[in-house]
Parts: C-alpha cells; sequence; structure tokens
C-alpha cells in the first residue's frame, strides 16, 4: 500500500511556474494522470492550484507531458497551453530533454562509472520489464549512464542520465547489474519501504523552454526521510 499522505492543491510543491509551464515535485505515491485506481490524480491536484490560485472560472487547462512511475518522487512538468504541451511532447519524443534521477541501491556497482545499454522485453500483464543483454523479438534498446556519488552505511547513491526513456527502464537496468533500488520489490530488493515508495528521484530536468526558447534547469529536493537526508 501506498502512503496516504499525498499531495493537496495545499502542499503542493512547485519548483517552477511561468503562464506556459508549471513544474511540480511529485511525492512517492501520487499518480501524475488517472488510472484504474480511481485516486486522484497530481494533474487533477495542479490544475486545483491553478484555479484557486489565479481564480480561475470554468475549467483549467493542463498537459501531461510526460510520467512518473507511482513509487518515484521528483519532478514533473506540465504545460499550462496547448501550445506548450505541443512543443514539449516534441521536446521529450526527440530526446531534447537530459533528465537526472538518483537512486539508493543495495549493493556496490561492479564499476564507479559506466554506461549501460540493454535491450527490454516489457510484461504488461506483471506491468514489468526484463533487461536482456542482447535484442530479442519486441525488445527495445535501452541506455542509461550512471555513476556513484556517495556511500552510505548499508547502500549506494547513484546518479543516472537516461539516454532512452523505456518503461520501468532504471528499476530495471540496475538490477540487471545485480543493483536493486531500496524498496522495489518488484525489481528484486528484499523488503518494500513502508510507504510503498522506492527509493529513485527524478532529480534534475533540464530543456529549452518551448516558448522563451530559454535553458531551464529545474533540480527537486530529495524527499524527507533518513535515507535521503544522508545523501
Amino acid at each position: 500500500m501506498m502512503s496516504k499522505t499525498l499531495s493537496t492543491s495545499k502542499n503542493l510543491q512547485i519548483l517552477y511556474e511561468d503562464n506556459h509551464l508549471i513544474a511540480v515535485n511529485k511525492r512517492p505515491g501520487d499518480i501524475v494522470q488517472g488510472d484504474k485506481t480511481g485516486d486522484l490524480p497530481l494533474s487533477e491536484i495542479v490544475k486545483a492550484y491553478i484555479k484557486e490560485k489565479y481564480n480561475k472560472p470554468g475549467n483549467v487547462y493542463l498537459g501531461v507531458a510526460h510520467r512518473l512511475d507511482r513509487p518515484t518522487s521528483g519532478i514533473v512538468v506540465f504545460a499550462k497551453t496547448s501550445k506548450a504541451l505541443s512543443r514539449l511532447n516534441k521536446l521529450f519524443a526527440e530526446k531534447e530533454a537530459k533528465k537526472t534521477y538518483w537512486a539508493v541501491v543495495k549493493n556496490c556497482p561492479p564499476k564507479n562509472h559506466d554506461c549501460l545499454t540493454h535491450w527490454l522485453l516489457r510484461n504488461t500483464k506483471q506491468n514489468k520489464s526484463y533487461a536482456h543483454n542482447t535484442e530479442v523479438n519486441t525488445s527495445k534498446k535501452a541506455v542509461l549512464e550512471y555513476r556513484m556519488l556517495k556511500k552510505l552505511d548499508h547502500y549506494y547513491l547513484l546518479e543516472i542520465d537516461l539516454k532512452t526513456g523505456r518503461h520501468h527502464q532504471i528499476r530495471a537496468q540496475l538490477t540487471a547489474i545485480g543493483c536493486p533500488i531500496k524498496g522495489d520489490l518488484k525489481y528484486g530488493f528484499d523488503r518494500s519501504n513502508k510507504d510503498g515508495s522506492i527509493h529513485l528521484h527524478a532529480r534534475k530536468l533540464s530543456f529549452i523552454h518551448p516558448v522563451q526558447k530559454e535553458t531551464l534547469e529545474i533540480i527537486a529536493p530529495v524527499p524527507n526521510d533518513p535515507i535521503w537526508n544522508a545523501c
């Protein structure tokens, strides 16, 4: 079960906002967009925030350009106009946004710094991706670069630069090298976190603003817990 202390329009952590975009720091447990659970999604919470802050009548427009897994925390950017959304979609589709994650893992990785290439095969029934060292039928190439930032008492903090954006890519690729993420039962960690989160955080996002055409770099503080605080 995920933690019930999820976001509301009152406690949203806004990382960046202008007339075109709004970036928030997603809490573990929030869903970005509505799904079969029926839980209130982050997109609706952000709409409520905009409606209240600007006293907007009628419906508020908000476009979802990308997502994070439910147990993951960190940066999510929404578009406040349809023009900004179409440009954001293009930017993400063409890999023009640099995404940097932090992950706390159980085991020391084989190298302090490495580029990993796998072929991921997604099992939709299990909602899980499996990493293969060679290409298999219907698999998709997945590439990431990691570096070790810090050795903690019992864990290791890795910084990850995503080169491709595949389903559960970081979770599957780190497990493939024997480094499951803390709390990630689905991908081989031995116990869950009490709040159902995993220690994977979308730390930084850099891209050219879709309207202003200037470089925008957004950084998200990590969640407040003893492990993240040690990082």
